[in-house]
């Protein structure tokens, strides 16, 4: 049975402080990083949030794409999830990455809904690997 589609997750670090706080800014890295994957953004919806950080979820044909900044941080946690195989979430968590100007950058796609979990087994075997070594 084929997968039912990629999804990437992106971790930027010690991103661009000016670029974090600004709904409108994050709109349009959401936008351009959408149309860099292939896909098509039927709906967006973005929050401020208080005293700081933004969130831009964007429903898309394919599925979904969402930014969350903290600024204190000067992190964005980014999540693209397309079904097919036509898209590539991996474009639009690069772009994002390049957008915010992110110094570090931790950028992990997956197939969904694959007979053979073995690829997520392993990227989840290689997390607990990294976490136990933090401590």
């Amino acid at each position: 049975m084929d997968a039912i589609g990629t999804h990437c997750l992106g971790e930027l670090y010690d991103c661009n402080l000016a670029l974090l706080n600004d709904p409108a800014i994050a709109e349009k890295f959401l936008r351009e990083a959408t149309l860099r994957m292939g896909a098509e953004i039927v709906k967006h919806v973005s929050h401020q949030f208080t005293p700081h950080g933004v969130t831009v979820l964007g429903l898309l044909a394919e599925s979904h794409i969402s930014i969350h900044t903290w600024p204190e941080r000067g992190y964005v946690a980014v999540d693209a999830f397309t079904c097919g195989t036509r898209c590539k979430p991996m474009l639009a968590c690069e772009y994002l990455a390049e957008a915010f100007e992110a110094e570090r950058k931790v950028i992990v796609d997956f197939t969904r809904g694959a007979e053979d979990v073995t690829e997520l087994q392993a990227i989840a075997n290689e997390r607990l690997i990294m976490t136990a070594q933090r401590h």
